[in-house]
């Protein structure tokens, strides 16, 4: 049975560095066998059909072609359309009453805990807020991210320790779930 799903590629044609053309992506999804390939923006989603593998697997292969094809290491995180519109519907924030810029989602590739953000003092950063989710972290923002105290300490290196995260905006949030739909 062919399953939707959408690629998160982290770190990719940001900053100068990391450069993976979206045409010469989806050729590379497609030619590892996926269908129906479309990519969102320049900055690292695609939507692909599989009828093989999970999650997992795809993720491992992905990172695998895009170091043959570009000699990149890069991480990819693949979610499939159950899991991303689950993530719209459980949002903790009120995202109908938010403007997009102000509400974020971090994925991770495995379940995270409280325990991870202990020595965050979230006093100290209200109004922003997070919460967590199923393999996320939503992020609110309400002066935007780039100037967010609470954004720039989320992202130490040290809070992701063994798991990959990458973060999406949340119209990006919702266009993956319309890319992924049947």
């Amino acid at each position: 049975m062919a399953t939707r799903y959408a690629a998160l590629l982290r770190g990719i044609n940001v900053g100068g560095g990391k450069k993976v053309p979206m045409a010469e992506l989806r050729g590379l999804l497609e030619s590892l066998g996926l269908r129906d390939v479309r990519t969102y923006l320049q900055s690292g989603q695609a939507a692909f059909t599989a009828g093989h593998g999970g999650e997992e697997s795809l993720a491992v292969d992905l990172s695998g072609a895009l170091a043959g094809r570009f000699g990149l290491d890069v991480d990819v995180i693949v979610r499939d359309h159950a899991y991303l519109r689950g993530v719209v519907e459980a949002c903790p924030f009120p995202a109908g009453d938010l403007e997009p810029k102000q509400l974020h989602v971090t994925y991770y590739s495995a379940p995270v805990t409280e325990d991870r953000f202990a020595e965050i003092d979230r006093e100290t950063y209200l109004p922003e807020d997070f919460r967590l989710g199923d393999r996320a972290l939503y992020l609110y923002v309400p002066d935007g991210l780039g100037r967010s105290k609470l954004a720039e300490h989320l992202s130490k290196p040290r809070l992701a320790r063994g798991v990959v995260a990458t973060s999406r905006n949340w119209n990006t949030v919702r266009k993956l779930v319309e890319m992924t739909a049947d």
